[in-house]
């Protein structure tokens, strides 16, 4: 005999369970996914492999195959920053002329190129705007060329870019070396575009990794508006996975996001050769109020005591529920205490048997993988 109600509250009962979490989405694509942004009302952009973007403003029940951007079947589209509905901007990894920055205005039904990597040698590697203004304002950053980090910057949403600084190319000049240096075998790793975030107006930070260990590099001015030579970088060093090229710091994201100070930050990362390790994969970094020089001494990095289960590459912060969450090849993890203790979650009989797994990036409350893979979280998964 069906009996319509017990099935209705089981169902309920299973999905506030604690461990439902992720209901994979059809997304009519078998690209490697890279990049993904949700901006609300049901808005998100994603973007990959083989000149690869989607769109929906469903929330995930449709997923648009886009068109794709000229000459981008064989780029990797590896970061995306969505404006609104029919607005955003997409950037490719690559060398030189390979890494590129292709906007849209009339729902990904066009594109067009706005920016290229004028360094034959350099490599883009992640983008990030503030919020989705009329005139936003945007940093991209690039792999290391001659011992330091390229900054390129936007003050039109991605229409116009000039690199770091007011001098020539803002390289070098009457300030001397304005990007921020590079350590020996340092590195930004191009994997979930979280490795740079633009927290406060005019201002950013990024996280590295490579042989020479991990760090977060800051602003400690901002250079859009204020005079030449004003800008200055500090640096903390991160107490995560170290001594190989493969290790450091994959992504960072604020619990306070667009507010200057106090700044409350997590970073996630690992050794993405090592899937399954468990040390040295997330710190969380919280400063002083007010503004001190150099900011690298206002600082406080805890550790976990339970950390995530893995490498982890993309993290976010769910403000309504006060609770991070961090995803990776091998899992999905929480934390509600600002990442002292990390807790797995584990795929609920209704949910597939990898519900949990093959994640790269994260932008809720949806996530992102290879082969196609899009998630939408469960809220409900994140309540006490």
């Amino acid at each position: 005999m069906w009996r319509p109600r017990l099935i209705v509250t089981l169902i309920f009962a299973l999905s506030c369970s604690g461990s439902a979490q992720w209901h994979v989405q059809d997304s009519h694509t078998s690209a490697d996914l890279r990049g993904i942004h949700s901006i609300g009302n049901g808005i998100a952009w994603a973007s990959g492999t083989n000149g690869t973007v989607l769109r929906t403003t469903d929330d995930g029940e449709h997923w648009q195959l886009c068109a794709m951007p000229p000459g981008a079947d064989a780029l990797d589209l590896r970061g995306i920053q969505a404006f609104d509905a029919n607005t955003a901007i997409v950037m490719s990894s690559g060398k030189g002329n390979l890494s590129r920055i292709y906007k849209t205005s009339d729902a990904c039904h066009s594109w067009r190129v706005v920016f290229t990597n004028p360094a034959k040698e350099g490599s883009f590697a992640a983008i990030s705007f503030s919020k989705p203004f009329a005139e936003a304002r945007g940093v991209l950053i690039g792999d290391p060329i001659g011992g330091a980090f390229p900054i390129f910057l936007t003050a039109d949403s991605g229409e116009n870019w000039r690199s770091w600084g007011r001098v020539g190319l803002g390289w070098k000049g009457e300030c001397g070396e304005r990007r921020p240096k590079a350590s020996k075998n340092e590195a930004l790793f191009a994997v979930s575009n979280e490795s740079i975030l633009y927290f406060f107006p005019g201002a950013f930070l990024f996280v590295t990794g490579g042989r020479s260990g991990a760090r977060l590099v800051y602003s400690d001015f901002n250079d859009f508006d204020g005079p030449p030579c004003r800008t200055t970088f500090s640096s903390v060093r991160l107490p995560l996975a170290r001594a190989s090229s493969s290790a450091g710091a994959f992504a960072v994201a604020a619990k306070n996001n667009h507010t200057y100070f106090p700044l409350r930050l997590m970073v996630v990362g690992g050794d993405y050769t090592k899937t399954d390790q468990t040390s040295g994969n997330a710190s969380f970094l919280s400063s002083k109020d007010g503004a001190h020089l150099p900011l690298s001494s206002y600082f406080t990095v805890t550790n976990p005591v339970n950390p995530p289960h893995g490498y982890r590459s993309a993290v976010a912060y769910e403000a309504f529920t006060n609770i991070w969450i961090t995803v990776g090849p091998n899992g999905t993890d929480i934390s509600a205490d600002d990442g002292r203790n990390w807790r797995s979650l584990t795929p609920a009989p209704m949910d597939a048997p990898d519900a949990d797994k093959n994640w790269s990036a994260l932008s809720l409350p949806f996530a992102i993988g290879p082969k196609g893979r899009i998630g939408k979280l469960r809220t409900e998964v994140l309540r006490p």
